[in-house]
């Protein structure tokens, strides 16, 4: 009798244990099932965002913008009758915006405004919260303001390589040369008869490629030119004119080898064209 009490035991422990060995598996395989899950949720959230980093980090922008997207081109150097260069294209770089990617506004001026201080707010806050593709933000930086740009590392933020005139001469020649605006374009002197010659068409076809625009060669003699302004700003200065001016012209062949009129400006720095010293 208690052999088969022991025996039955044994059997209910042994059946006992296969139930609970089971329950065992059966929760084990759950388990895992849900741990497979829990990955699988994971791994595509991470996918997504992986993803979308990259979209973010390759994607060209977007230069719908109208207008103001426009790439400054290139323009052929003016020179005097000695090669002497007048005007020429140099690299500066503009920084652009791409409101679709700004994810604080006020954030972004605050620590812009630390590089650029004069920047309008309200225009900017208004550009920033636009949605457009793409908006200009400041043109023609110098090294130092992209540099420190650069390193606030604001989201949505880029620059452009862009062509800007400079004018080796100053004011020596300004009336003569005459000045380009913001996108390099002609608005007055040479710059502006250029334009009118078909270069504004060519730019417009993109044709206008920097190494084969060949150099605009004028008669004027730079070291001439230096002498005469030197000597109209001193009578002016002597005299108290209001005004002077003067011309060379060669008796030959009737070239104007020097031609200047004060008070003038430097076309490096337009905007202070009309100050009053």
């Amino acid at each position: 009798m208690i052999g088969k009490l022991l025996k039955r035991r044994a059997r209910t422990s042994e059946d006992g244990s296969i139930v609970v060995e089971g329950a065992r598996k059966a929760t084990g395989g759950k388990g895992r099932t849900r741990i497979v899950m829990t990955m699988a949720v994971f791994f595509g959230i991470f996918s997504t965002i992986s993803g979308r980093l990259v979209y973010l980090g390759f994607q060209t922008p977007d230069m719908s913008g109208g207008p103001q997207s426009r790439v400054t081109a290139s323009r052929p150097d003016i020179v005097d009758r000695n090669g002497e260069v007048l005007a020429t294209d140099i690299k500066t770089a503009s920084l652009f915006a791409e409101p679709r990617r700004i994810v604080d506004a006020d954030e972004a001026i605050e620590k812009l405004s630390t590089v650029l201080p004069d920047i309008d707010y309200e225009q900017t806050y208004h550009k920033l919260k636009s949605g457009a593709g793409f908006v200009w933000l400041q043109r023609q930086l110098t090294p130092k303001q992209q540099s420190d740009i650069m390193q606030l590392g604001i989201p949505g933020f880029g620059f452009r390589t862009e062509k800007r005139r400079f004018y080796p001469s100053g004011e020596t020649s300004s009336y003569i040369v005459g000045l380009t605006n913001i996108d390099n374009q002609g608005i007055s002197g040479m710059e502006k008869y250029v334009d009118e010659q078909g270069l504004s068409d060519l730019q417009a076809s993109g044709l206008a490629i920097a190494k084969d625009l060949k150099p605009v060669k004028l008669s004027i003699d730079l070291r001439v030119q230096h002498v005469v302004r030197d000597e109209i700003a001193a009578g002016l200065e002597r005299y108290r004119a209001m005004g002077a001016g003067a011309v060379v012209l060669n008796v030959k062949t009737g070239e104007v080898v020097a031609m200047a009129s004060v008070p003038d400006f430097d076309p490096n720095n337009p905007y202070n064209a009309q100050d009053k010293d």
